[in-house]
């Protein structure tokens, strides 16, 4: 009897649910997930080739989704059916083979090394900003994402041994260096953690004792820009994009920002050379006398 595409994707997600796929991930597989049977219908998977596929896509792209968003799409269903395949439901994969249009590559927000440091000027002294300053000092030191971050609990930063475990996209755990300004500032924040820590093992925690939350990290990050009196865009994610930019200026070891950052393809890593281009650019134009405009 054939199987629903509902029901199938249900069992998808149950699936991802139990590799323990992130919340937010789970989200996004489930949107995806919605658009196929929206513009497909109750079908049987097995009945689909790759012209409905690319049509579909036609279909989101028409509607003004970004490249971008398309290609996660098109990888959310590539990967729904490869979970169809493996139990058996589907002989082949209609996504194979597609990609999705192209798009501009837009340049990861990063700060330079002088608005970083005017954000990270210290000391800190309040109880909140003692946090705040270790939090954010670890985000750029170890180019952490912002999930990584919240999800960091106290026995997985070494002082000692200046490294922080971390727990990445799939589950997959990565071992990054802590510079000596992040080890200062978490030294400082993790005797006054207890004052108003719960029974909780986070090493970052909000107003009410439980582990920080994506909104009050957001928000904390934005008044200590205000405070600091940083004009540039600063998100959380940006903390990151800085790391990996100053490292790679610094380095040039692409393979080593890529271990780092925990990207599964160089490829990825790839978009921080443009960056380093750019900044070198800016160097050319203001330095050489042939240059220079006029």
């Amino acid at each position: 009897m054939p199987q629903l595409l509902s029901s199938l994707s249900e069992a998808f997600l149950k699936a991802l649910q139990a590799r323990q796929y992130s919340p937010a991930t789970l989200s996004t597989y489930a949107i995806d997930l919605a658009h196929l049977l929206e513009l497909v219908g109750e079908a049987d998977p097995a009945g689909l080739a790759s012209h409905d596929i690319r049509r579909a896509l036609a279909t989101l792209h028409a509607r003004g989704q970004q490249p971008k968003t398309l290609a996660r799409t098109l990888s959310a269903w590539r990967s729904f059916y490869h979970y169809l395949a493996r139990q058996g439901f589907v002989a082949a994969n209609p996504c194979l083979g597609l990609r999705p249009p192209k798009g501009d590559r837009k340049l990861p927000n990063a700060l330079s090394v002088d608005e970083m440091a005017k954000l990270l000027e210290g000391p800190a002294e309040a109880f909140w900003s003692l946090r705040d300053q270790a939090m954010f000092e670890l985000m750029y030191s170890s180019g952490l994402r912002r999930a990584e971050l919240i999800g960091l609990d106290v026995g997985d930063v070494d002082l000692d041994a200046s490294e922080v475990t971390v727990i990445g996209k799939g589950r997959k755990t990565r071992i990054v260096p802590v510079g000596s300004q992040a080890l200062a500032a978490l030294r400082a924040w993790l005797p006054r953690r207890g004052q108003v820590a719960n029974d909780t093992p986070a090493l970052f925690v909000g107003a009410r004792g439980g582990r920080i939350g994506a909104t009050a990290l957001r928000l904390a990050l934005n008044k200590l820009a205000v405070r600091h009196g940083v004009t540039a865009h600063v998100h959380p994610h940006a903390l990151r994009h800085s790391f990996a930019s100053h490292v790679l200026q610094s380095s040039g070891d692409l393979r080593a920002v890529q271990e780092m950052l925990g990207h599964a393809s160089l490829s990825t890593t790839q978009v921080y050379t443009h960056l380093d281009f750019q900044h070198l650019a800016q160097v050319y134009d203001r330095a050489h006398p042939r240059a220079r405009k006029k």
